[in-house]
């Protein structure tokens, strides 16, 4: 019998928790601040950038979205990140990806002050992550070790397989997880014999972005199966990188798309907000 790990519930019970202590520090004179960035019109961010203001309203916390047009130069966005990073009433600085092509991500990523990059991609961040110090965690890779602990899944010595090596999900999540004293092997576009190292995984995390591409076969019975794909079908319906109804009749954790890995990911955004308006308080109270 499968058991489904659901995100929205996890994702429910977390943001509870969060709202309780944005009151604790509205106690404090603090109120946590986010700050997004949208450049150009691309919809898919549009709906993540909306998502996320949502969010912050329900937990008490304070959100300004800027937008801009694509034709944005790059300078005019990096000298409002520095804006930001002086602005004492944000405490998180959220540029949504990607970015137009004539934008350096990169400059961008490394322009945001490591104490507001709640989206956890500052290269100081990153650093600090894989040395296993305290630090602003990405927020997918996050969301994903709630979700385990919540479960109650021992992540000690466990063999985990990453399907996928990107700097946002794939890599990141594997160091987590390793940081936890699991096992890690990454597979990518390059493996040879992918099943081999998939069968042989206690977790397995898909992280590819194309769509059913795990599917029974790659999996062995009773394995915890974590699917981080957003894609669509051919009938234009939103699924995973699992193919989710075969999967689900050999695993012993599966979970689904829509539902699943998505609604921690912003949860953790929130998480890494009210962390670093925490963070700022530190420092008032020791400036005192």
């Amino acid at each position: 019998m499968v058991h489904i790990i659901d995100g929205k519930e996890i994702a429910k019970k977390r943001k509870g928790e969060i709202a309780q202590q944005v009151e604790v520090l509205k106690k404090s004179g603090i109120t946590p601040g986010l700050a997004v960035v949208l450049v150009g019109d691309n919809q898919a961010s549009r709906t993540y950038v909306r998502n996320k203001q949502k969010t912050c309203k329900e937990l008490g916390m304070h959100s300004v979205l800027i937008e801009y047009a694509e034709d944005l130069p790059e300078e005019e966005l990096l000298g409002k990140i520095d804006e930001l990073n002086q602005d004492e009433s944000i405490h998180g600085i959220l540029v949504q990806l990607p970015l137009p092509a004539h934008i350096s991500e990169m400059k961008v990523i490394e322009a945001i002050s490591p104490d507001k990059d709640v989206d956890g991609f500052h290269p100081i961040n990153i650093g600090r992550m894989m040395i296993g110090q305290d630090s602003f965690l990405p927020c997918t890779p996050y969301g994903i070790l709630v979700m385990l602990k919540e479960t109650g899944i021992n992540l000690e010595g466990k063999h985990v397989v990453v399907v996928g090596r990107s700097n946002i999900v794939g890599k990141p999540v594997g160091q987590l997880l390793l940081n936890e004293n699991a096992t890690v092997t990454y597979c990518h576009s390059r493996t040879k014999n992918l099943e081999e190292h998939t069968l042989a995984a206690d977790i397995v995390i898909a992280a590819v972005g194309r769509a059913g591409f795990i599917k029974q076969e790659h999996i062995k019975p009773g394995a915890i199966v974590i699917d981080v794909g957003i894609n669509r079908n051919e009938e234009g319906k939103l699924c995973g990188d699992v193919a989710f109804e075969e999967v689900k009749e050999k695993a012993g954790y599966i979970t689904p798309v829509p539902g699943g890995v998505g609604p921690m990911t912003i949860t953790m955004l929130m998480d890494n907000t009210l962390k670093s308006a925490r963070n700022s308080l530190k420092t008032l109270q020791s400036t005192k």
